[in-house]
């Protein structure tokens, strides 16, 4: 399982959603669906804008879990 944490760089970075959303031309909604692990899939081009706005890696946003 993945484990998108999107919340907690935004909260080390001291930004709100709708700045990220500003920062990255990504919709607020879009950004929302994604930090609530409700995404189906990311595309490239969307981890690479937030990773540059949050100047972050993607291992930083995204993280995996075994299912057991």
């Amino acid at each position: 399982m993945i484990i998108v944490n999107l919340d907690v760089m935004m909260a080390k970075r001291k930004m709100s959603l709708n700045e990220l959303s500003a920062a990255t031309g990504i919709s607020a909604t879009n950004l929302s669906i994604l930090k609530t692990n409700k995404a189906k899939a990311v595309r490239f081009t969307t981890l690479e804008a937030i990773c540059e706005a949050l100047d972050c890696q993607p291992g930083d946003i995204f993280e995996f879990h075994r299912e057991e």
